[in-house]
């Protein structure tokens, strides 16, 4: 049965101490409707731990996009506080979230988001534009990010040129350049096959072995099998957080599909 007492000992999984890179108290998101006022979040106590891999759960509705959108920095909380890397972000100004967005989050989209005149090269060091790096700089650090997601031979390609498993690696290569402590992903795999988001899992599966923080959001389960641990939401309410005991391995399922087809071929 799913555990629906928000934020208690009883909710939360156990497991050993670490930093939290991420922690909530009685975070509350409201909209405003005319006089109707829907709760969108309420009172979220949820905590993440440097180096976790994270699925953000539930159904549309269930309040797990404006986590996201308050996590990433992107909107403000009614109430309640919000730690990000041991910075209290809750009622920062909009530029100071900006600041904040800009240096600690890394964000993947389901829509990739590239822009289709630039080469994958050029989408990845945008953040660093932004953030008025030198040139020569810039190029390193996404050189090496497209290296880290498998793409060097491809920097000089544009999004049209890529395909969209190819689109979504830059997109990550982007979230990384900017060296974050965290990268939020939002439904990455919403937009491809089946064989593509396990090639994308495993990328983040990857990433993550090597230290990176990883908050997930997805509605469905079999994408959530690769994280290390689901938070499952239902009407603005954290309704279960476990640690998931059967972590399904990206790598070996795509070792295995490879097999598959090689004995079909002879």
């Amino acid at each position: 049965m799913e555990n629906r007492e928000n934020g208690s000992a009883a909710a939360r999984p156990a497991r050993a101490a670490a930093p939290a890179i991420i922690r909530t108290h009685n975070l509350c998101k409201n909209y405003y409707l005319g006089r109707n006022v829907v709760p969108a979040l309420r009172n979220v106590n949820i905590e993440v731990a440097r180096g976790e891999f994270v699925a953000v759960m539930g159904p549309s509705g269930s309040g797990k996009s404006t986590l996201m959108n308050l996590l990433g920095c992107l909107d403000r909380p009614t109430s309640g506080s919000y730690i990000l890397d041991g910075i209290p972000v809750s009622q920062m100004s909009t530029n100071e979230l900006a600041d904040i967005r800009n240096q600690k989050i890394g964000f993947i989209f389901q829509g990739f988001n590239l822009l289709p005149r630039m080469t994958a090269q050029e989408n990845v060091e945008l953040p660093l534009v932004y953030s008025g790096i030198p040139s020569a700089e810039r190029r390193q650090r996404a050189t090496q990010a497209l290296a880290m997601v498998g793409l060097s031979s491809r920097a000089s390609h544009r999004p049209t040129e890529l395909s969209g498993g190819q689109q979504q690696r830059v997109a990550i290569a982007r979230a990384l350049v900017t060296q974050p402590a965290i990268v939020l992903a939002d439904e990455p795999t919403g937009s491809l096959d089946s064989h593509t988001s396990l090639e994308i899992m495993m990328i983040l599966q990857r990433l993550n072995a090597r230290g990176i923080t990883v908050v997930l959001v997805t509605h469905d389960a079999g994408i959530a099998s690769y994280c290390q641990r689901q938070i499952k939401f239902r009407d603005g309410m954290v309704i279960q957080d476990s640690m998931n005991q059967n972590q399904v391995m990206a790598r070996e399922q795509l070792l295995q599909q490879n097999q598959q087809k090689k004995q079909v071929v002879l």
